[in-house]
């Protein structure tokens, strides 16, 4: 039973590959969180092909809707709050849950809440932890993405180190084409590494001057294609196995690294990990082992939490919606929209 001072949110999120619906209460319970995987379809292209991406979403978008509704045990007119992601994404992906979206808004006079999809993976972490609040430090890495972020509240975030090339899950991709392992990248590399040695290739970890924060990832994919092609020029077989381990450390050691430095300069007891590669193993427990003795509590999300999904949209709109941020039916798809911008 839905008391009287709760917010339902229903939420939809079609940024990329996932077609997702969920209904969320007061931010921080999830009541149904359905999500439709294209993995199956992308996978002989080796990563998303936007086109047909857009198709299946088209083709899921209200079933998954309905889906989500039926198992949360409510009715479009229980929910108090529309939220969807606008941006960043494939653009193609995000109009047809932002068409969807305003539609059924439109339709039963219900507010309508635009999110940025990493605020949304950021509030992933709230579903998970219910008594976790800003201010922290937020390292979001996925497929896309590279930040760390300082939250110093539920709306308000400051960029403090990202990519100036690849996303780290970008790199994981690429280097899982490169030895062999598929699409996509990040759990496959991280399963093959569990048998390898992290210190058989030396990779390079890149760190910028000043005390930046930012990553760089693409010459560690380089790297990595340098030494696969030294192999066969000399005729010498590699191993997965310690590729996928010494690759990881390299990229996992300048995640962290970076991450704890934030934590120092913003005098931070927190750190909360989102996105795709939260769910790699070795990430977490690198983050846990360097924040221990350093009065640091690390936060990560569960694996399902941690993949595009709806019930962070819902999380996320239902404290936009507290904060009185809503959208009108003039809200667009903004595929290369930036943190903290409305």
């Amino acid at each position: 039973m839905i008391g009287e001072k709760d917010i339902v949110v229903l939420g939809i999120e079609t940024s990329c590959d996932e077609t997702s619906a969920a209904v969320v209460k007061n931010g921080r319970i999830i009541m149904s969180n359905v999500i439709s995987s294209q993995i199956n379809l992308h996978q002989k292209y080796g990563g998303v092909v936007p086109e047909i991406a857009s198709r299946k979403h088209v083709e899921l978008v209200i079933p998954v809707i309905n889906q989500a509704l039926e198992e949360a045990k409510t009715g479009l007119e229980d929910v108090d709050i529309i939220g969807v992601t606008y941006g960043p994404g494939l653009v193609g992906a995000l109009l047809v849950g932002l068409s969807a979206a305003k539609g059924l808004a439109f339709s039963a006079n219900k507010p309508l809440v635009g999110i940025h999809h990493i605020e949304g993976h950021i509030a992933a972490n709230y579903l998970e932890h219910k008594d976790l609040e800003p201010p922290f430090i937020c390292l979001v890495v996925s497929g896309g993405h590279s930040h760390i972020i300082y939250v110093e509240d539920y709306d308000k975030f400051e960029i403090l180190g990202q990519t100036r090339d690849d996303a780290a899950g970008e790199a994981f991709d690429k280097v899982a084409r490169s030895i062999g392992l598929g699409y996509p990248g990040g759990p496959l590399i991280d399963k093959a590494a569990v048998n390898g040695n992290p210190n058989a290739v030396k990779f390079p970890r890149v760190y910028f001057e000043d005390g930046s924060l930012d990553f760089s990832f693409s010459g560690i994919k380089t790297a990595v294609l340098n030494y696969l092609n030294s192999q066969e020029q000399k005729g010498q077989p590699f191993s997965i196995e310690d590729v996928s381990a010494s690759f990881q450390q390299a990229v996992v050691d300048v995640l962290v690294n970076n991450t704890i430095k934030a934590a120092k300069i913003k005098k931070q007891n927190k750190i909360v990990i989102a996105g795709g590669v939260a769910a790699n193993s070795y990430l977490r427990r690198n983050m846990e082992n360097a924040a221990e003795g350093k009065g640091i509590k690390v936060f990560y999300p569960s694996i399902i939490l941690c993949t595009d999904n709806a019930a962070m949209v819902g999380s996320a709109a239902y404290y936009e919606y507290k904060k009185g941020k809503m959208s009108d039916m003039h809200l667009n798809a903004v595929p290369g929209l930036k943190i903290g911008e409305r």
